[in-house]
């Protein structure tokens, strides 16, 4: 396949230091109530400092940076807020800056978040952190390596073969997340039920979830049907060698995770499964989002007959998914009634034999596209000019392959995981690594939305306190459902990790949240950092000015309100009715309360030790001060937003832009005046703009392609070779980050000149050609 992935893969860059900067914003902004001395669950308790053990063998039990704060004369908690800080302020720098979208920046990314991950405890044990992980290891692999190295950042032979890593993973992701869904023999997936639900029992719904809990059960069925097409035979389109169906591919992933987006809040894991759907992309239709102009060229008989056979391929390929989707599902059009019955038309049984045949073949199907991508990469290491050039791309290409033969190794054992005879079959040995490596979060296995809860009713906890146990004042938090008249809150990509471990605990007894206690203990004590959790604006905070003396908890269940019958709206959004008793009155000294809290090593007898007054604490304390109080998701956005501005606005600034090659040439064949080639011939063709591209055909037209990738840079030769090669430059500028430099030619190929360009060019500007003695063409 004749494609390039230069643009993609600076695009997947950067919307991953974009995505790093949020979670860690997001979590610094927690990291007080949660992770304090006196927080929810202390940092400090997950280490166990020992004098008789070195370094390595502590950072071997637990991976993570903590280990150094004794050394560096640091708390426990000053050095989790110090990690947070040195992670938002590096991916920050590397959402603006291109050249810091480098494999060590990632790296150190990747070790700060993990390091973090490692004391998180039940608040950063969700799937996305572990998928954030993974994609930040990746992206060690895929980022170049410039600081050290030096240079344009140009492609390399074998970056294909790391970014296709992340196209796996996105396999992985989704169609794991389909499987699961029948696998738990959910009776809500199967009788296509479960968006019936779901809109109004997800943890942290939106406002658009309340409008769209109202649409026909005909089409929240038809919905479901729906997912499970995109999730469960889609994803196989991700390796198709037809790039058409790898679009298509692509925009119904798109289409699925905004649809996720507007209805729920799930931080920062829409925006990561949206930043590896990239790996399905070329720079052929980045360019075409950018609006750059595309070069076509009359194509050969044969390469007409193989585009319309890849025409019939592709509708083959959608009129099978249609037909499987209706044949599986049962779909019916009823006329009369103007909607789609549905109904699932196959077994457990069935599904599960399905499973068990295709196993082996998704992991063949992976292997041959990981082996096609290495050899394509090899054949671009062996088209590279020079021995010395092709033995340093070579040697990149085997370690860099070997790195990526790797990870799909490991990542074989979790995905195994979805059917449990092919885990079986695996080779002992790799399940020995992977456990070796279980934990780095290199590779994990995954699977949302297995079983659909709250089908009687959205279970809630609601805390309440008294000064005198007898008027009793609801707590609200800022985001998850209480106060039925308030309006559910668009957050992401800011996670509220309290309000959801708030809603897993309203999902069974409050012993099986042992952090619960924690809570009712701070709120007792009038904790200000875990007030902060509940609401930023301690105003709204209804013990604001004296604590409670008294909590306790109760379980409701939760449903959405339904439009009236003239259609109006409602005046709540919500309706609920009282279930029990979630956990008992409590006071500070409560013998309950004090026995939960040591039972679950709550309370510590031994206080924690004073903050330091060196320089470092005190300047993390005082940037604590500036942003106590602030909305986090407020903070968030206004990041993101001035990124972005910041980074567009850099890119449209002249001086700022990649140098036009063979800009000062032109100058150079003036006659001396400063005028260049232009100026001194009125009636020449006026040349392209600085970010025109040379774009390659379709695929199947590699040939064509390679001969385009030829252009020669010229020193002083005129202006024609100096506009082929202006031509070359990809414009990614506004989209894709600050640095400069074009990508490099395909196939690794010198810059040498490009005939066909330069024909177009000449007989614009009418330079007349003349042939030497071998018969070729040369300039006069």
């Amino acid at each position: 396949m004749g494609y390039m992935i230069a643009l993609p893969r600076r695009l997947f860059l950067w919307s991953m230091a974009l995505i790093y900067m949020s979670a860690f914003v997001s979590l610094y902004m927690q990291i007080p109530g949660l992770y304090g001395n006196e927080g929810l669950l202390p940092a400090r308790k997950q280490l166990r400092y020992s004098g008789d053990r070195s370094l390595w063998a502590q950072f071997q039990s637990s991976p993570t940076l903590l280990w150094l704060s004794p050394k560096l004369g640091l708390s426990t908690h000053t050095s989790v807020e110090l990690l947070c800080l040195v992670g938002a302020a590096l991916s920050l720098a590397a959402t603006l800056l291109e050249p810091l979208r480098d494999s060590l920046v990632f790296f150190v990314l990747w070790l700060l978040y993990l390091s973090l991950y490692q004391v998180g405890q039940v608040f950063l044990y969700f799937q996305w952190d572990n998928l954030l992980l993974e994609t930040g290891f990746l992206c060690v692999l895929v980022a170049p390596l410039c600081l050290v190295r030096g240079g344009p950042r140009v492609e390399r032979q074998h970056d294909r073969v790391t970014f296709w890593l992340l196209r796996w993973l996105l396999f992985r992701l989704m169609f794991a997340s389909g499987v699961v869904k029948l696998t738990s023999r959910c009776p809500t997936w199967w009788g296509l039920t479960a968006l019936t639900y779901h809109y109004e029992t997800q943890c942290l719904p939106t406002s658009l979830a309340w409008f769209a809990h109202q649409l026909p059960v005909w089409w929240q069925k038809l919905s479901v049907v729906g997912t499970f097409v995109i999730e469960i035979p889609v994803p196989f389109l991700f390796f198709s060698p037809l790039r058409r169906l790898r679009l298509g591919a692509f925009y119904l992933q798109l289409l699925l995770q905004v649809l996720i987006i507007l209805s729920g809040n799930y931080n920062f894991f829409n925006l990561l499964t949206l930043a590896l759907c990239l790996s399905l992309l070329d720079d052929q239709h980045v360019n075409f989002w950018l609006r750059k102009p595309q070069t076509t060229n009359g194509s050969p008989p044969e390469s007409k007959r193989w585009s319309w056979l890849c025409y019939l391929l592709e509708i083959a390929v959608w009129s099978g998914l249609i037909f499987g989707a209706v044949v599986c599902f049962d779909l019916q059009l009823d006329w009369a009634k103007k909607s789609v019955s549905s109904r699932t038309a196959f077994t457990f049984h069935q599904f599960n034999q399905w499973l068990k045949t295709i196993a082996i073949p998704c992991v063949c199907v992976g292997l041959l596209s990981l082996f096609w991508e290495m050899v394509s990469s090899m054949f671009r290491c062996a088209c590279v000019e020079g021995f010395l050039k092709r033995f340093l791309s070579t040697l990149q290409w085997m370690v860099f392959g070997a790195a990526a033969v790797s990870m799909f190794t490991l990542s074989l054992v979790p995905f195994s995981y979805l059917e449990q005879d092919s885990a079986g079959r695996l080779w002992p040995g790799v399940r020995r690594a992977h456990q070796a490596a279980d934990g780095l979060q290199l590779v994990n296995s995954y699977g949302l939305f297995r079983r659909m809860t709250g089908v009687g009713g959205r279970p809630e906890v609601v805390i309440e306190g008294s000064q005198d146990r007898v008027t009793w004042t609801e707590i609200d938090f800022m985001y998850k459902p209480g106060n039925a008249s308030t309006p559910p809150a668009m957050v992401t990509p800011h996670q509220p990790r309290l309000d959801w471990q708030m809603w897993f605990a309203a999902l069974g007894p409050h012993t099986q949240a042992p952090w619960f206690s924690s809570l009712m203990y701070r709120l007792l004590q009038g904790n200000s950092d875990v007030v902060q959790l509940l609401q930023a604006d301690a105003s709204r905070y209804p013990f604001h000015a004296q604590p409670p003396a008294f909590v306790r908890a109760h379980l409701y269940k939760y449903w959405f309100t339904e439009p009236k019958g003239d259609g109006s709206y409602p005046e709540r959004w919500w309706r609920r009715v009282y279930v029990e008793e979630f956990y008992p009155t409590v006071y500070l000294g409560d013998p309950f309360l004090e026995n939960m809290l040591y039972q679950h090593g709550l309370k510590d007898k031994s206080p924690p030790r004073r903050p330091s007054n060196a320089t470092v604490p005190r300047a993390v304390q005082w940037l604590r001060s500036q942003v106590k109080g602030q909305s986090a998701p407020a903070l968030i956005w206004s990041l993101m937003a001035g990124s972005a501005a910041l980074c567009l606005c850099l890119t449209r600034t002249p001086a700022l832009r990649p140098a036009r090659p063979g800009g000062a040439a032109r100058q150079g064949g003036s006659d001396g005046t400063g005028r260049d080639a232009a100026a001194a011939n009125p009636g020449a063709a006026t040349p392209p703009e600085e970010d025109e591209v040379e774009e390659g055909e379709e695929d199947g037209e590699g040939e064509e392609e390679g001969r385009r990738g030829e252009v020669e840079v010229v020193g002083g030769g005129g202006g024609v070779e100096a506009d082929a090669a202006g031509r070359f430059v990809v414009a990614w500028h506004g989209a894709l980050g600050c640095g400069a430099g074009p990508p490099s030619p395909p196939c690794g190929l010198p810059i040498r000149g490009n005939r066909r360009a330069e024909e177009e060019e000449d007989e614009r500007a009418d330079v007349p050609r003349k042939t030497d003695a071998s018969g070729m063409r040369k300039r006069k």
